[in-house]
């Protein structure tokens, strides 16, 4: 079971003293004054709106993008939690590649029941299409970001898997970029594992995977345009990976080879990188009213004269009904007990958890089984009774398209606010790199609830970002 909510305070021990890890960085905060930190702070606002480091929230009607709120005060963690970090994490990525190469192919983990046949074929995000189609070095899933959070006794779960289009990892690198430029003092002072090197290892990944018989491979970075909430990081990713970033516009297709229009004429293109969910990819072959992708793109795909990262069909996995059978695909593909367990979870489609969740309501977190990004989830003692009654009758209209969680006693670490240095909640988003080898590089998003109480780190709904630290005692 998890951890009874008592919230693990990373800074402190029980006796209040600093924790091995945190001492250098508090050593050097002590001596400084509440008005540096304040100035910092305001220096760190300016620069990420000046730099264009935003982000745009959907349903918002002004469509007026927002700086990325961003905190100046780190997360440090030790090596020895790293280590568990990491394991646990290219663990689990390998396990659910392993899942969905089987899915496509034999369906080894349906025939031994240890997953039932509907949670697959019928998913709607299972892409039939995809069937006995050999991706390029058996590689589905190139990115991965697995969230994971610490909670009241110091113990690491998995909170759900973001295997489709994850997002975040620009602002983890400028985190770290803003840190060194605002306090270069502390880098000569605090050895902190670097993370810069990340697009080096996500170009050599993605060049690792082309279509056989391609020695010097060429990467796009495709995105649905100027208009998706993720712009600034599919144009950051894209300059710093030194590649090119296109529209679907910018592509063709003949006769199953993929270029892309340039003013010297159509170039091949042999890995895309896409930031375009799979309906929108083709309208050829998914849904036809759509202007983001390239017609005759999936018949490329197929061909084996494109390499798309990430996997078409990839979303089955990360659906929040399927994230409850993790720990077992890690020990049917391979044969090990899983490093990091996943957070106990209530499925609604079984009568017994319907009735359980139904009647505590207001203790526990409910999200629906595709949402994301905050959005479709009821966090029930954070919620008015009329809220929770709302959602009760969602929930009754489909249970199966919810799951429930306990409220999670995730830990807290010192973020700056309007009343001084407080601590506020955390997550960890750390990005699995998929190629020859799966890798990731030391550190990741730290994700933080600004608000007072609050257990909702996504920054559409009020949460901000940190630079992760990843440390020797």
């Amino acid at each position: 079971m998890v951890d009874k909510p008592r919230f693990f305070d990373e800074t402190n021990d029980a006796t209040g003293g600093v924790r091995a890890h945190y001492r250098a960085y508090a050593d050097w905060l002590k001596d400084k004054p509440l008005d540096f930190i304040k100035q910092k702070q305001r220096e760190a606002d300016t620069l990420f709106t000046r730099l264009g480091i935003t982000f745009a929230v959907y349903g918002e009607e002004s469509g007026v993008e927002r700086s990325v709120p961003f905190d100046i005060i780190p997360r440090i963690l030790r090596r020895e939690a790293w280590d568990i970090i990491s394991r646990g994490a290219c663990q689990r990525v390998k396990a659910l590649n392993a899942f969905l190469r089987d899915i496509y192919h034999d369906q080894e983990i349906i025939k031994a029941g240890i997953i039932p046949e509907r949670q697959v074929l019928g998913n709607k995000l299972y892409r039939h299409e995809m069937r006995g189609f050999d991706v390029p070095g058996d590689v589905y899933i190139h990115i991965a970001g697995i969230d994971i959070i610490k909670t009241g006794l110091g113990k690491f779960y998995v909170l759900e898997d973001n295997l489709r289009t994850p997002s975040g990892v620009s602002y983890m690198l400028e985190n770290r970029r803003m840190m060194m430029r605002l306090f270069p003092e502390l880098f000569s002072r605090i050895a902190v594992a670097p993370v810069d090197h990340y697009t080096d290892v996500l170009l050599d990944n993605l060049r690792a995977v082309a279509p056989a018989g391609v020695s010097n491979p060429t990467v796009v970075v495709l995105t649905p345009g100027s208009y998706n909430s993720a712009y600034f990081e599919h144009a950051f990713l894209a300059q710093q990976m030194g590649v090119e970033l296109v529209e679907g516009q910018d592509l063709l297709v003949v006769n199953n080879t993929v270029y892309m229009r340039t003013t010297r004429g159509p170039k091949r293109v042999d890995v895309i990188y896409r930031r375009v969910d799979d309906d929108f990819l083709d309208p050829l072959a998914f849904r036809p009213d759509s202007i983001l992708g390239a017609p005759g793109l999936f018949a490329a795909y197929k061909a084996g004269r494109v390499t798309l990262a990430n996997a078409i069909g990839t979303g089955v996995a990360d659906d929040k009904s399927t994230y409850i059978y993790v720990p077992e695909m890690i020990r049917f593909y391979l044969g090990e007990e899983p490093i990091i367990a996943n957070v106990p979870t209530y499925r609604l489609d079984r009568q017994d958890d319907l009735d359980y969740v139904l009647a505590h309501l207001a203790e526990l977190v409910v999200k629906e089984v595709q949402g994301s990004g905050g959005y479709g989830m009821l966090v029930g003692p954070a919620a008015a009774r009329q809220q929770i009654e709302d959602f009760r009758a969602r929930i009754l209209q489909n249970p199966a398209n919810y799951i429930a969680q306990p409220t999670l006693a995730l830990s807290t670490c010192p973020t700056f606010c309007d009343v001084g240095i407080v601590p506020r909640h955390v997550d960890l988003r750390p990005y699995v790199l998929s190629g020859k080898t799966v890798t990731l590089v030391p550190g990741g998003l730290t994700r933080v609830a600004l608000r007072e109480g609050s257990l909702v780190v996504n920054s559409s709904q009020g949460g901000g970002t940190k630079d992760t630290w990843i440390v020797e005692e």
